[in-house]
């Protein structure tokens, strides 16, 4: 009896002490389970929150390049959109690896995405400077051009109001009203002028006219030209000298005090003896620019 009795006490201790053992067993694996665990989450967090932490920055440069409004409109709001959802992911996370490489492979592809935004960007800015650099320039020969068309266009102004002036000058001038136009040839003589047709001794051409009288004139000085031409009708000179005015060519210049009345007008021009050929000459008379009077004079 007292052996049956020690023998089932020894077996209740084995089944204790087997049940202590099992429940210790129990709770370690549990505490290390929990353990495990908690690390896992704790990493997670941190990941998560570095996530946040990108996927926030990336959003802020995808609006930072939409405020440029430098890059395609449509890639933008789509990057802007893709950004967004993967925050909101990221809040929803149920702290599961294969939750997080998905995430961190979706934001590597944003980034990729962005770096490509980011160089297009750049390209836009390098064109954007050349533009503005090309418009700065046409825009200063812009007002280069400007500034010399208003100054073509004074210009043109001043001209033409000169040349009305001008004309309603000629419109008003008076002029000498001439007749019995004659040249002639002279030879000296003791210093005397002998009037000759011989061409080969002339040393002087002497050009007269008669200027007609004009009662509305009180006296003014009235220049005239005397022009000589030879057969070829060439302007013959005065000692080698011609005068120019407005592009003719003259053989003298003479100035007459006018007074109104009709008076006779003689002046010559000097020129080399035996210089003068045989043939038919010309006297010209003009007052400014208009031919007043011509005769011919016949040299032999």
């Amino acid at each position: 009896m007292d052996s049956q009795s020690q023998d089932k006490n020894f077996n209740y201790k084995i089944i204790v002490a087997a049940l202590v053992a099992v429940i210790i067993g129990i709770l370690i694996a549990f505490y290390y389970s929990y353990a495990q665990a908690q690390n896992q989450m704790n990493y997670l967090e941190q990941e998560k929150t570095l996530l946040v932490k990108d996927l926030t920055l990336m959003r802020a440069e995808v609006d930072r390049l939409n405020g440029l409004n430098e890059v395609n409109e449509i890639e933008l709001n789509d990057s802007r959109i893709r950004v967004q959802q993967l925050l909101d992911s990221v809040g929803r996370l149920n702290f599961t690896i294969g939750k997080l490489k998905e995430s961190r492979k979706a934001l590597r592809e944003l980034e990729m995405r962005y770096d490509s935004l980011k160089l297009k960007n750049n390209f836009l800015r390098y064109n954007n400077s050349l533009l503005a650099s090309r418009f700065e320039e046409t825009r200063k020969q812009l007002e280069e051009l400007r500034g010399k068309s208003s100054s073509l266009e004074e210009a043109e102004a001043l001209l033409r109001q000169k040349n009305k002036e001008l004309s309603k000058e000629l419109r008003i001038k008076s002029y000498l009203k001439l007749s019995d136009a004659e040249g002639s040839g002279f030879r000296l003589r003791a210093g005397r002028p002998l009037k000759t047709n011989k061409a080969s001794t002339i040393e002087k051409l002497r050009g007269c006219v008669t200027i007609l009288g004009n009662p509305n004139e009180e006296g003014e000085v009235k220049v005239i030209y005397l022009q000589f031409l030879d057969p070829n009708m060439k302007v013959i000179e005065d000692n080698a000298t011609t005068v120019s005015v407005s592009g003719n060519t003259y053989s003298k210049r003479v100035e007459v005090l006018y007074m109104g009345e009709e008076m006779s007008v003689c002046d010559a021009i000097t020129v080399p003896e035996g210089s003068l050929q045989e043939g038919i000459y010309t006297l010209n008379v003009f007052e400014d620019e208009r031919l007043l009077a011509s005769t011919e004079f016949q040299l032999k």
